[in-house]
């Protein structure tokens, strides 16, 4: 509502008031920004003095081949792909006699620091002794003295039930599948065990795939692969240590949340048909 008050001489001596004001308000902003600037540069300097040596991570996901992690610290350490192969294939590692100096399993995924001067070796050493601190606690060792294996079977177990649980909630699940078959003589028959000794990831195993000539093919192969199948995580681990009770022989993921566990063949072929058939929808 308009003022009548204020006369037009009135009003042009409070317009310039608040153009007063106003300007005020404006060289004090320069003023705060100068001394901003004053105090920001002085920091990008320091910053970019130090700049080579400011730590950076690099995340190692659970189940995460031996593969993918070298792939991963080339990235990370922007070195030509190919060079922290070369730098395992030469590293000494700290790994049991039946590892056979291959480091799979034994490179813990956790988060890593980067700086300056991380070698890929440094950093395959970092993963090592993380591991092997991690495998050496008593919890561990007696776990695998319960289960009658040896630690480094306890981590083939775990590394397969990394790969082959479909939900946290699962891995015991899975893990108690895994003695059961063994402790009946029967074939592991993990499709994740095809899937590493052909490099790959997928839940479409075929009956070719079950054919595959390697030792990582428990389709054709009794007992555990003779390594582990990638690199399992602090909850794998506790699955394979200490997996629930059951009878279960048998589980698919029939879908993401689904998975099924039985210890009757008959139903498991009803649960593979339905994971099929909805396998078979998904790709029409």
């Amino acid at each position: 509502m308009p003022d009548d008050k204020n006369t037009p001489a009135d009003q042009g001596t409070e317009k310039k008031r608040r153009l007063s004001r106003r300007g005020r308000l404006i060289v004090l902003a320069v003023v705060v920004l100068a001394v901003v600037a004053a105090v920001v540069v002085p920091l990008v300097v320091v910053l970019g003095g130090k700049e080579a040596t400011r730590s950076e991570k690099l995340v190692i996901p659970e189940g995460y081949r031996a593969t993918q992690v070298y792939e991963a610290v080339d990235k990370a350490l922007a070195v030509d792909g190919g060079t922290t192969k070369k730098a395992a294939s030469k590293a000494h590692f700290t790994l049991p006699d039946a590892a056979d100096d291959n480091p799979e399993g034994y490179l813990f995924p956790a988060t890593y620091p980067v700086d300056k001067n991380t070698t890929p070796a440094s950093l395959l050493s970092y993963m090592n002794n993380t591991a092997n601190q991690r495998l050496k606690a008593d919890h561990v060792t007696k776990g695998a003295d319960t289960n009658g294996v040896s630690v480094y079977e306890t981590v083939i177990i775990a590394s397969i039930v990394q790969a082959e649980a479909d939900t946290h909630e699962d891995m015991g699940k899975v893990a108690r599948v895994i003695y059961n078959r063994l402790d009946q003589g029967m074939k592991l028959q993990m499709d994740s065990t095809i899937n590493y000794a052909l490099n790959r990831s997928t839940l479409d195993t075929s009956h070719a795939d079950t054919r595959t000539d390697s030792p990582y093919n428990t389709y054709e192969h009794k007992g555990l692969p003779p390594t582990p199948i990638g690199n399992p995580g602090e909850d794998a681990i506790g699955a394979a240590i200490a997996p629930p009770k059951g009878d279960w022989l048998y589980f698919v993921t029939v879908a993401p949340g689904d998975t099924r566990f039985t210890d009757s063949y008959e139903e498991q072929k009803k649960n593979v048909e339905e994971f099929n058939s909805r396998q078979a929808s998904a790709k029409e």
